[in-house]
This record gives structure tokens, sequence and C-alpha cells, in this order.
């Protein structure tokens, strides 16, 4: 199994203040550095329109990481595709791939947030015909260098050729869903991987969501060993569990109770916190054994997943404290054995 690190350029620190962006991002290119030298295996960066993160443009970031990296796979997380163009999004990737030397993938979803829309002159009412739209043009684009492609909402490429092509042939390209079974559907008729958002609730209630992926991708003529599963989580790991979940509570509270005054939940206390990080709970926080047993739980919750990713900064915290847990991943997660003999609980 893979596992990496997620990051969304958090813009502001656990007590929300506003950090200095410049720092911010020149910390983030270090922590991929560091990713790389301890033995992650991915780091994905995601894309946001909005005040709270400074990932607007995810791929410009990566390029910076690609010339300090060797080995670790560079991923978006998530492109929102919705609201991009595939032409620039396959040129900015096959750019990437080959500053990397072959280590670029994308993930590509709809995003949790809908700012993009308006930024770009889009209707929120398009929201899943623009990306299946879009996600059919940049499969077109992928496998062809010059494409003939015509659709609803960009003007039609009639032969036109899409360069630089990427080292990679064919260049990765994971889809991102939630919880909506048609995205499960659609990326197992595709033959496409898949990569789960699981940032709440039970990791086993995902399973029926991604029977339907597998199950589809098998009607669709597609192998097994092409169906793979991630799963993105609210993660972190420290020396001792009570640190870990310590260091982590202020700002995951924080930024799950700012995001949840525009969608009418209610604030984040301490014992919803703790019973997510429960044995069923979504969240993977931690001292490293505890962390391992419960990747180990959630893989077999879900029927066997390839990559799972830690989303360490939604809960802002300092850099010094992100690259021990980075450490931490790499020396002790990472390197240990993912089997289903290691879970005695």
């Amino acid at each position: 199994m893979q596992v990496g690190i997620d990051s969304f350029a958090a813009a502001f620190d656990e007590t929300s203040r506003a950090v200095n962006p410049s720092e911010r991002l020149q910390d983030l290119v270090k922590q991929i550095e560091r990713a790389d030298q301890v033995g992650l295996d991915a780091f994905g960066v995601g894309e946001h329109h909005r005040r709270d993160f400074l990932d607007s443009a995810p791929a410009v970031i990566l390029g910076a990481a690609a010339a300090r990296t060797q080995r670790i796979r560079l991923t978006s997380a998530v492109t929102v595709l919705s609201a991009a163009d595939p032409v620039r999004v396959f040129q900015e990737f096959a750019t990437l791939d080959l500053l990397s030397q072959g280590r670029a993938e994308m993930v590509v979803g709809r995003g949790s947030f809908v700012e993009a829309f308006p930024l770009f002159g889009l209707r929120l009412e398009d929201y899943d015909s623009l990306y299946a739209e879009k996600l059919d043009l940049l499969l077109k684009i992928r496998d062809n260098e010059h494409v003939h492609w015509s659709g609803e909402y960009r003007p039609a490429l009639t032969g036109q050729g899409v360069y630089p092509r990427p080292l990679q042939n064919p260049l990765p390209i994971w889809v991102g869903v939630g919880g909506t079974p048609e995205s499960f559907v659609r990326a197992g008729v595709l033959g496409l991987p898949l990569m789960v958002a699981i940032i709440g609730g039970e990791t086993r209630h995902f399973r029926p969501l991604i029977d339907l992926y597998r199950e589809a991708g098998r009607r669709a003529g597609h192998s097994p060993d092409q169906l793979k599963v991630g799963i993105h989580s609210l993660g972190y790991v420290a020396e001792t569990t009570q640190q870990a979940a310590d260091d982590f509570f202020p700002g995951y509270a924080r930024a799950f109770t700012d995001v949840g005054k525009e969608r009418g939940w209610r604030p984040v206390t301490r014992a919803d916190f703790d019973a997510q990080r429960g044995p069923q709970g979504a969240l993977i926080i931690g001292d490293p054994d505890e962390v391992v047993k419960k990747i180990i739980r959630h893989s077999k919750a879900l029927g066997g997943i390839s990559r799972i990713t830690f989303q360490m900064n939604a809960a802002s915290l300092p850099h010094v404290k992100i690259m021990r847990a980075i450490e931490l991943l790499g020396r002790r997660v990472e390197h240990a054995p993912h089997d289903d003999q290691k879970d005695n609980t």
C-alpha cells in the first residue's frame, strides 16, 4: 500500500491568525522535499479559490517541488475540473510530468466548495454536466495528440494538437469522489482509479459505494488491477496518541466549525473529535503503531486499498510539527507491514 500526504496550503494557523503566504508556500515545498527523503510515495496539493487557502495553482507548487525531489509522486488533490479548461489542465500536468521525469498525476473532481463557479463565469446549476463533459475531453486529450471533440460548454476541437505530451503514457488520472453513487459508477465504467475523500463518519459505510465502483468496472471489462482505490483522510501522527490528538484538535475544530457555519453544521466538540478517532471513525490520528492499525482496519473495511493520503494541515499545524509527522510517517508508518496479521484489535 502506498502512503502519502495531501495539503491545502492553509493560509491561517491553528489560532486563526493569517500566516505569511510566501513563507507558508516555501514551507510546503520543504515538506514535500522531506516526504521524498523519508520515502513516502505521494504528495498531493489541493485546489481552492477562497481566502482560507493558498493552493489556487497546484501545478505551480508541484513544479517547484519537482526540482527538489527525486522519487515521490506529485499529484493534485483535487483538480477542480468542472471550473477548468481540460486543455490547459493537461498541458500543466504534462509539463509537470516532464519536469519531474515521469512522477506527475492528477486527481480530478468537482470540489467541495463552489467559489470557482462564479469566479470563472460558470453556473452552479451545471455542476455535474460540466464535470462529465470536461472529464470526457481530458481523457480524449490524454489518449490523442490531435483531438476531435465537441461539447456544450467549450468550443470544439477539430484536430488541433495538444502539447507538450507527458513522459508517462498514459498520464495517471484518478477520479476524486465524495459520497455520490453516480460518481463511483462513472469512475468504474471509465476504468479510472478512485480516490475517496473520507473525512467523517465511519469508514465502513463507504464499502457499498466502493463495491458499486468495482462492479461497474467489472461490467465494463476492466481488470481488478486497473480498479485501484485510494483514501484521502484527515490524519496526523505524533510520538504519542495523546499528543497527536491534542495537537490536531484545536485547528481541526476551528476549520470545521468555520465551514459548518456555511453549511448549517453544529460546532465541533472534543467529544465529537474523540469519537471520530475511535476504531471505526474516519480520523487517523495517533502514534505510529495506532495509525498503522487503523490503516489496516480501513483497508479491510473497504475490501483493500492501494493508497492512503493524510490531510494533516486541515488543523493548520505549525511547520515544525508537520515536518516531525512526515518523519514518523516515513520512518515508522510507511515501512510498517500493512497486512491483516498486524491488526489484533
